[in-house]
């Protein structure tokens, strides 16, 4: 340190009094952002929690000193919301615990793609236009960060406002990222008054206007929607299944007839008290039930759903063994011996009564690290390199979404009720759920298992994203949990009632049906693309410009 300390520039006391109090209003913005997260219910805290954050970056010009203080204030916000992904448990898994702690300073670096594209408007464009872009260049990056292998948009700012019922009603038109819109462009009304008021001791009039009229017309909408939403499709009584086993030991060998016997009495306790229909959690049983090895454990299941005449959708490992070689997909993987080789989901098993035939969903959205290792494909090697001990680090990528054809008996009477059925994480992408229900479906089912990370926010995050989902689609969600969050969401974004973490019960809820589709649902892809179109004409603007710089620059000389 000595060595570099002679080339160092001192800096004044202004220059230091100056740099605590950017660095306070950095620390400032990232905990009232990560407040605004659930489960603490304050998201009316992230209408005015950028403003600290741009008055400092409106004073940068230079692309490191803006990176840097954005890279500051989004860790203090990931810090504050994902403190709990590594699982801090007495049994978590080491990985599972190096993978968290990777991701709380890794995270913080994607927030840099914005105020990178802040900068370049900035500088080379036109400065007083760079903020106004500034919610584009967010959505830019929260889609962005969705489609990679190294995926985890799990703080989309829309998420934030899931509490606030009445506002996030206009999510059926304009989804989670038009939400994101609304946020950042009220908070920049806000940092404008403020800027008015300090400098000039004026009321900037226009950007007063702006953020009333964000706050107000959202909810004057949601309102209307509160009000006027009838379900037209009748319901189904569903009854969700929380057998709450400790998903570490749950991959260790043990009386498999045990964990069924489980299952179907607590089953049974949903059938008694009205259920139509059954759903159990993800990797309900420990084991590929489907593949051959299990025929007595299959047949008991049939058999129950056949003497209830009740349907049971059920998260399950499944794979499939190919003996030839040549008819094994191209991610098919070899098996010890060489001689055959088989893919292996993550997925969702329908057993409807009176019917042989086991509908199946393969998850298409796997966690990275945790379910498949990033670039695994390009680099196989990195597969058996990075292995999380309960064995689930290698599923296959599912094919094709699924709309389940679940028969439900009313008075003896069949019914088929149309079930968009997906698992875990893929239930924060809100275009991937919007596709299952304009292929159809009736209503959603996520099955999950959050009991890796404890009664942490982790959990409810989860759940509470599957609130816009709700919204976004008009549909209801219900929720079945290993150790909980289970629960019911209506069309609009209301908790109806739901589980206690950490026990073992059963719930059963009326869920309403609905097929008709909303304006979000048909065009989901709006608001995402328009943004990534206006970056990218950034992009190639900025890179013109500072082409040209470059060149009238050498002529000059």
């Amino acid at each position: 340190m000595k060595l570099f300390a002679k080339y160092r520039i001192p800096k004044t006391p202004e220059q230091r009094r100056l740099n605590r109090k950017n660095i306070l209003l950095g620390l400032f913005s990232g905990i009232m952002i990560g407040l605004s997260y659930p489960p603490i219910p304050l998201p009316y805290l992230v209408f005015v929690a950028f403003v600290p954050y741009f008055i400092v970056i409106e004073k940068r010009d230079k692309l490191a000193e803006i990176n840097r203080f954005t890279y500051f204030t989004a860790f203090i916000f990931n810090l504050i919301t994902l403190y709990w992904v590594g699982g801090w448990l007495p049994n978590s898994d080491p990985f599972l615990m190096i993978a968290g702690t990777t991701l709380l300073f890794f995270n913080p670096i994607v927030f840099l793609i914005p105020s990178t594209l802040y900068y370049l408007t900035k500088k080379y464009i036109n400065r007083k236009l760079a903020l106004l872009l500034f919610p584009l260049f967010w959505i830019t990056f929260e889609f962005a960060y969705s489609l990679t292998d190294f995926k985890f948009p799990w703080l989309t700012l829309g998420n934030t406002l899931s509490y606030f019922t009445n506002y996030i009603q206009i999510a059926d038109i304009i989804g989670v990222y038009g939400l994101t819109v609304l946020i950042l462009f009220a908070n920049i009304f806000v940092y404008y008054f403020k800027k008015d008021i300090s400098t000039y001791g004026t009321i900037n009039k226009k950007a007063l206007t702006g953020f009333v009229l964000l706050i107000l017309l959202p909810i004057i909408y949601g309102n209307y929607r509160i009000f006027s939403f009838a379900s037209k499709e009748g319901n189904v009584k569903v009854g969700l299944i929380q057998p709450n086993i400790d998903p570490n030991e749950k991959w260790k060998d043990g009386n498999l007839n045990e964990k069924i016997d489980s299952y179907l009495s607590l089953s049974k306790n949903a059938i008694d008290s009205g259920a139509q229909i059954i759903i159990w959690p993800e990797t309900a049983l420990p084991v590929y039930l489907l593949a051959g090895n299990y025929p007595n454990e299959v047949k008991r299941i049939h058999e129950f759903a056949d003497s209830n005449k009740t349907s049971i959708l059920t998260g399950m490992p499944d794979a499939t063994v190919y003996y030839n070689l040549k008819n094994a997909p191209d991610d098919a993987k070899p098996s010890k011996d060489g001689k055959t080789s088989y893919t292996s989901y993550n997925s969702i098993l329908l057993f409807n009564p009176n019917s042989t035939e086991v509908q199946k969903y393969g998850k298409m959205k796997l966690v990275p690290f945790g379910e498949k290792v990033p670039l695994v494909e390009s680099l196989p090697f990195l597969g058996d390199w990075i292995k999380w001990n309960v064995g689930i680090s290698s599923w296959n990528t599912g094919r094709d979404t699924t709309i389940f054809q679940a028969k439900s008996f009313d008075e003896q009477k069949e019914k088929i009720v149309k079930i968009g059925g997906i698992i875990c994480i893929e239930s924060i992408y809100p275009i991937f759920t919007s596709i299952f229900v304009n292929k159809g479906a009736e209503f959603i089912v996520v099955v999950t298992n959050d009991s890796w990370y404890g009664d942490t926010s982790g959990p409810y995050q989860h759940k509470e994203m599957s609130v816009i989902r709700a919204v976004e689609n008009k549909r209801s969600v219900v929720r079945a949990a290993n150790g909980g969050i289970s629960c019911l969401i209506d069309p609009l974004g209301k908790t109806i009632t739901e589980t206690k973490m950490y026990t073992k019960t059963t719930l059963v809820v009326d869920v309403s049906l609905n097929s008709e589709l909303t304006f979000y649902t048909k065009h989901p892809w709006l608001i995402p693309i328009f943004a990534s179109v206006i970056s990218i004409i950034i992009i190639l603007l900025s890179s013109i410009a500072k082409i040209k710089r470059k060149y009238n620059d050498r002529f000059t000389k």
